[in-house]
Protein backbone atom coordinates (compact mmCIF):
# COMPACT_ATOMS: atom_id res chain seq x y z
CA UNK A 1 0.00 0.00 0.00
CA UNK A 2 1.01 3.36 -0.75
CA UNK A 3 -0.59 6.83 0.73
CA UNK A 4 -0.05 10.50 -1.22
CA UNK A 5 -0.36 13.35 -0.02
CA UNK A 6 0.12 16.56 -2.44
CA UNK A 7 0.40 19.74 -1.25
CA UNK A 8 1.53 23.33 -2.43
CA UNK A 9 -1.20 24.92 -4.15
CA UNK A 10 -2.98 27.82 -4.27
CA UNK A 11 -3.90 31.55 -5.41
CA UNK A 12 -1.58 32.74 -8.62
CA UNK A 13 -0.92 35.11 -10.96
CA UNK A 14 -1.05 34.57 -14.31
CA UNK A 15 2.51 34.46 -15.25
CA UNK A 16 3.74 33.14 -11.97
CA UNK A 17 4.86 30.02 -10.63
CA UNK A 18 4.30 27.46 -8.50
CA UNK A 19 6.05 24.27 -6.97
CA UNK A 20 3.30 21.30 -5.86
CA UNK A 21 4.73 18.47 -3.48
CA UNK A 22 4.05 14.86 -3.28
CA UNK A 23 4.88 13.14 -0.11
CA UNK A 24 4.93 9.52 -0.61
CA UNK A 25 4.75 6.77 2.29
CA UNK A 26 4.34 3.10 3.13
CA UNK A 27 5.83 0.72 0.31
CA UNK A 28 6.84 3.18 -2.26
CA UNK A 29 9.69 0.84 -3.15
CA UNK A 30 7.26 -1.03 -4.82
CA UNK A 31 6.21 2.40 -7.47
CA UNK A 32 7.17 2.07 -11.24
CA UNK A 33 5.95 5.35 -11.68
CA UNK A 34 4.19 8.80 -10.64
CA UNK A 35 1.87 10.61 -11.99
CA UNK A 36 0.72 14.59 -12.19
CA UNK A 37 -3.11 15.07 -13.56
CA UNK A 38 -5.71 17.95 -12.63
CA UNK A 39 -9.32 18.19 -12.95
CA UNK A 40 -11.25 21.29 -13.46
CA UNK A 41 -15.24 21.83 -12.44
CA UNK A 42 -17.13 20.24 -14.72
CA UNK A 43 -14.31 18.51 -16.78
CA UNK A 44 -12.72 15.19 -17.29
CA UNK A 45 -9.75 14.64 -15.26
CA UNK A 46 -6.68 15.00 -17.64
CA UNK A 47 -3.30 13.78 -17.74
CA UNK A 48 -0.36 16.34 -17.10
CA UNK A 49 2.98 14.72 -16.51
CA UNK A 50 4.50 11.26 -15.56
CA UNK A 51 7.59 9.93 -14.47
CA UNK A 52 9.31 6.39 -14.08
CA UNK A 53 11.76 6.30 -10.75
CA UNK A 54 14.14 4.31 -12.52
CA UNK A 55 16.01 5.94 -15.89
CA UNK A 56 14.27 9.80 -15.20
CA UNK A 57 12.04 8.81 -18.14
CA UNK A 58 9.60 11.76 -18.25
CA UNK A 59 6.16 12.55 -20.54
CA UNK A 60 4.08 15.69 -20.52
CA UNK A 61 1.15 16.65 -21.94
CA UNK A 62 0.57 18.84 -25.19
CA UNK A 63 -0.84 21.91 -23.19
CA UNK A 64 2.29 22.32 -20.18
CA UNK A 65 5.11 21.07 -22.31
CA UNK A 66 7.92 23.91 -21.83
CA UNK A 67 6.36 25.26 -19.03
CA UNK A 68 5.66 22.24 -16.24
CA UNK A 69 8.69 19.59 -15.15
CA UNK A 70 7.99 16.63 -13.20
CA UNK A 71 11.01 15.52 -10.60
CA UNK A 72 11.91 13.31 -7.78
CA UNK A 73 13.83 12.94 -4.97
CA UNK A 74 14.57 9.37 -3.65
CA UNK A 75 15.81 10.44 -0.20
CA UNK A 76 12.45 12.03 0.56
CA UNK A 77 10.42 9.92 -1.13
CA UNK A 78 8.56 12.93 -2.72
CA UNK A 79 7.64 14.04 -6.21
CA UNK A 80 7.30 17.74 -7.53
CA UNK A 81 5.46 19.49 -10.28
CA UNK A 82 7.28 22.79 -10.72
CA UNK A 83 4.76 25.34 -12.56
CA UNK A 84 5.94 28.30 -14.48
CA UNK A 85 3.87 30.39 -16.88
CA UNK A 86 1.39 29.65 -15.70
CA UNK A 87 -1.72 30.34 -17.47
CA UNK A 88 -5.58 30.83 -16.20
CA UNK A 89 -6.90 27.60 -18.06
CA UNK A 90 -4.48 25.89 -15.74
CA UNK A 91 -6.91 26.47 -13.38
CA UNK A 92 -7.81 23.11 -11.58
CA UNK A 93 -7.57 20.28 -8.74
CA UNK A 94 -4.11 18.33 -9.28
CA UNK A 95 -3.78 14.94 -8.20
CA UNK A 96 -0.61 12.53 -7.55
CA UNK A 97 -0.81 9.43 -8.77
CA UNK A 98 1.51 6.05 -8.32
CA UNK A 99 1.36 2.92 -10.55
CA UNK A 100 3.12 -0.03 -9.52
CA UNK A 101 3.87 -2.28 -11.97
CA UNK A 102 5.87 -1.66 -15.32
CA UNK A 103 3.79 -0.79 -18.17
CA UNK A 104 3.96 0.20 -22.03
CA UNK A 105 4.93 4.37 -21.67
CA UNK A 106 1.59 5.45 -23.80
CA UNK A 107 -0.68 3.62 -20.42
CA UNK A 108 1.13 6.05 -18.03
CA UNK A 109 -1.32 9.27 -19.36
CA UNK A 110 -4.29 7.21 -18.31
CA UNK A 111 -6.00 7.51 -15.20
CA UNK A 112 -6.47 3.68 -15.25
CA UNK A 113 -2.67 2.92 -15.31
CA UNK A 114 -2.52 4.24 -11.39
CA UNK A 115 -2.88 1.85 -8.58
CA UNK A 116 -2.77 5.06 -5.70
CA UNK A 117 -3.97 8.77 -5.70
CA UNK A 118 -3.75 11.42 -3.18
CA UNK A 119 -6.54 13.89 -2.20
CA UNK A 120 -5.47 16.76 -4.83
CA UNK A 121 -4.07 20.96 -4.21
CA UNK A 122 -6.39 23.19 -5.85
CA UNK A 123 -4.50 25.58 -8.01
CA UNK A 124 -5.95 29.07 -8.77
CA UNK A 125 -4.46 30.69 -11.57
CA UNK A 126 -6.01 34.70 -11.83
CA UNK A 127 -5.86 36.73 -15.02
Amino acid sequence: QVQLVESGGGLVQAGGSLRLSCAASGRTFNTYAMGWFRQAPGKEREFVATMKWSGGTTYYADSVKGRFTISGDNAKNTVYLQMNSLKPEDTAVYYCAARSSAGPAVILRSNYAYDYWGQGTPVTVAS
